[in-house]
């Protein structure tokens, strides 16, 4: 199926507007129970795209694309539209906030095989929580700096306009502070029950089969650096591990699942914020085990690269605190990434390659190979990517979806269809009994995401060809997941005909906002790799600076031998071949397989007019 971005969102806004939009009323999925995750991501759906996707944006009524009010008709006129929008930001804010505070829980997404959580541990907050707080927060002030300007506005609604701003501004603050105190640093000895996690770590990343001395020298030469800037510049929202100047042990870095157990507070500077009394999120106790989690590190990263954004820093959407924050978080950000894409390359045979990977406390998963892929393309999308490294992750790519039954029939009995339905099964260390446990289901749109992200990045052709056939043929297997029936027709998430061919399941009819804003997500990321400039291929570019060569010499020979009074069609002829060589010459470094046609285009046409000029001169 070929990914076509704009089409593709507003499909699934049209799908959006039919379920969540009844009799005039915004129905939120969590209904009389609020989870703030699952209503994030309801919401994101409709706002990330029309801010993130230019041509879809939705602030401005005079210039709202045709296709995207046609989708969203049942929603409003263009006119009502955005202030549609507004009340569902309001309305989000409102049922997230309690006695001032902004809520992050989790609600029933979190389980126990023990009974019902309680309503404390559905209300704890959890680190996707946190990053997907950041994407709405930034896209609605976004939004809403672009509204609010417009001339005519009523002053009842500008009032309200700038109270939600303020509410959005302080959710995006408490997100960034529980992002913070979610970081961890964890090192590893060689005594008691580090020796276990020890020997997982050096099992992955010893792929060359050395000494384990040897390894641990390499690993600490390759993460020098890494380990230097904890030291010095990690301060802020994280416990300084007194343990990392010790160069023979190991280390992790990462997110856990939400505010670890030992997080020190963080103190805002409240006249530069927009909060009055400091947030309990900045002093409250953390649960959660001080280690890292793939899943959460992944989440926070894609969180973070939001708020790093162009349109960010355009639109000047944070405050003075914020930015520090925001400039704490990308420390952070940008250690995450150097320390797992080293250990994911680490040796001659990465550990990558060797799937599935295994974490530091010996849970083992194809997921896990793709979420240290994810953070190996965020890495080389800020570096400069080598074309064995694209090659490598692009056999990567193909290997997971394989095994991931993506480009491979389900077989009967099929292990690798539970990493879909229900998912990957994560115990959340350090929570109360009962024990609770969250189940990852986004495989699939995490693939196509991550080789979309990829295929922008390679300037091998090859590699990319394999990339985009590999998204196409992870869309088709999305699109077959689609509901078909019911008011959420259109949206995700019913996987009996893909994955339970064998089986007489019925098909489900409720929507699952994880996944479909996975699957936004992925959509968007297609949208900026078909923004960017096509491959440029040397050889190409060569091609046409050979055939502009012959015909600039041909078309100067017929220009000296016509009339320049000359206005006849022939005269015409030679003016449009002329406009042609020189558009050709403009764009030659950028797009030469253009430039080489119009090349080719014009010495057809001044062939053919030497050959009518021959012919005439023969009386033919």
């Amino acid at each position: 199926m070929r990914i076509q971005p704009r089409r593709q969102i507003l499909d699934i806004w049209r799908s959006v507007i039919k379920s969540s939009y009844r009799d005039g009323v915004w129905v939120w999925s969590s209904g009389d129970r609020p989870n703030s995750l699952a209503d994030a991501e309801q919401l994101i759906c409709l706002l990330y795209p029309a801010t993130e996707v230019p041509a879809l944006a939705l602030e401005q009524p005079d210039v709202m694309a045709e296709d995207a009010v046609k989708a969203l008709e049942k929603f409003g006129d263009p006119r009502v539209i955005p202030h549609r929008l507004v009340e569902v930001i309001e309305d989000y804010v409102e049922r997230h906030t309690s006695d001032g505070e902004p809520v992050f829980g989790g609600g029933d997404y979190l389980f126990s095989d023990d009974g019902e959580p309680t309503g404390a541990q559905q209300s704890m907050g959890l680190v996707d929580s946190y990053s997907l707080s950041l994407t709405l927060c930034l896209s609605a002030l976004g939004f809403l700096s672009v509204y609010k300007p417009q001339p005519g506005r009523r002053a009842t609604l500008t009032a309200r306009i700038e109270t939600l701003q303020a509410a959005l501004s302080r959710r995006l603050t408490a997100a960034q502070i529980g992002l913070l105190r979610s970081f961890v640093v964890k090192t590893v000895g060689t005594e008691g029950d580090d020796l276990k996690v020890r020997s997982a770590m050096l099992a992955m990343v010893n792929q060359d089969v050395d000494v384990d001395t040897v390894v641990v020298g390499r690993l600490r030469e390759r993460l020098q650096r890494v380990r230097t800037l904890l030291m010095d510049d990690v301060r802020l929202g994280v416990s300084t591990d007194s343990a990392l100047h010790e160069e023979s042990r190991l280390f992790e870095i990462g997110w856990g699942w939400g505010i670890v157990l030992g997080a020190p507070e963080v103190e805002l500077d409240l006249a530069k914020s927009a909060f009055e009394t400091a947030p309990l999120i900045a002093s409250v106790k953390g649960v959660a085990e001080a280690r890292p989690y793939l899943y959460s590190t992944v989440l926070a990263l894609d969180g973070i690269n939001d708020l790093r954004s162009q349109r960010t820093r355009e639109l000047n959407l944070l405050d003075d605190e914020q930015r520090r924050l925001a400039e704490a978080l990308h420390t952070r950000w940008d250690l995450t990434q150097r320390y797992w894409s080293t250990i994911a390359r680490f040796g001659r045979e990465w550990p990558l390659e060797d799937i599935p990977w295994r974490t530091s406390d010996g849970e083992e998963s194809d997921y896990y190979s793709l979420l240290v892929s994810a953070v190996l393309v965020q890495d080389l999308e800020n570096r400069t990517a080598t074309d064995d490294d694209l090659n490598r992750a692009v056999a990567v790519f193909e290997a997971l979806a394989q095994r991931g039954r993506i480009t491979r029939r389900v077989t009967k009995d099929d292990a690798s269809v539970a990493m879909h339905v229900p998912g990957v099964r994560m115990r959340l260390a350090g929570t109360s009994e009962p024990p609770l446990f969250w189940h990852a289901r986004d495989f699939a749109p995490l693939l196509l995401k991550r080789c979309l992200q990829a295929a922008a990045l390679s300037a091998n052709r090859s590699a990319r060809d394999r990339l985009m056939r590999l998204a196409e043929t992870t869309m088709d297997h999305l699109d077959k997941r689609r509901i078909h029936t019911g008011p959420a027709t259109g949206l995700w998430d019913d996987p009996a005909e893909t994955l339970f061919p064998d089986e007489d399941r019925p098909g489900e009819t409720a929507p699952s906002w994880s996944m479909t804003e996975r699957v936004i997500e992925a959509l968007i990321a297609g949208s900026r790799t078909y923004q960017a400039q096509p491959l440029r291929s040397p050889g190409m570019r060569s091609r046409a600076e050979e055939a502009l060569h012959e015909a600039e010499h041909l078309l100067n020979q017929l220009l000296v031998q016509s009339d320049s009074d000359d206005s006849s069609t022939r005269s015409t002829q030679l003016v449009d071949i002329e406009r042609r060589l020189s558009r050709a010459r403009e764009i030659i470094t950028a797009q030469p397989g253009t430039a080489n046609a119009l090349a080719l285009a014009a010495l057809l046409s001044l062939d053919e007019m030497s050959v009518a000029r021959a012919n005439a001169s023969r009386g033919v």
